[in-house]
């Protein structure tokens, strides 16, 4: 978590920034969220899929434990968390491929 001021001349990106933007693909994250029903109203989903793909970004083969372990900052009430694993654990080792 970071406050906005220590932001200031950093480039960010948000849900919207996945896509492509020549295309307009989504990004494989997003699709495997689509794929294996990890998202509902919207509120949450957003960060934890950005959460992923920053996790992903960082080791492209995370164990279940290390999933777990970064998604342990958001919580949805609307779905089961083992949907967002199972999406999660579809791209260890393909993001990237």
């Amino acid at each position: 978590m970071l406050l906005t001021v220590d932001l200031d001349g950093k480039h960010i990106t948000t849900i919207e920034g996945l896509r492509d933007p020549v295309t307009g693909k989504l990004d494989p994250v997003q699709q495997a969220f689509i794929d294996h029903y990890a998202f509902q109203c919207g509120f949450c989903t957003p960060g934890i899929i950005m959460t992923t793909k920053a996790l992903l970004d960082k080791d492209p083969h995370p164990t279940r434990e290390k999933i777990t372990e970064a998604l342990s900052g958001n919580y949805c009430r609307c779905i089961s968390h083992y949907h967002v694993i199972e999406a999660v654990e579809s791209l260890a080792g393909k993001v990237g491929a």
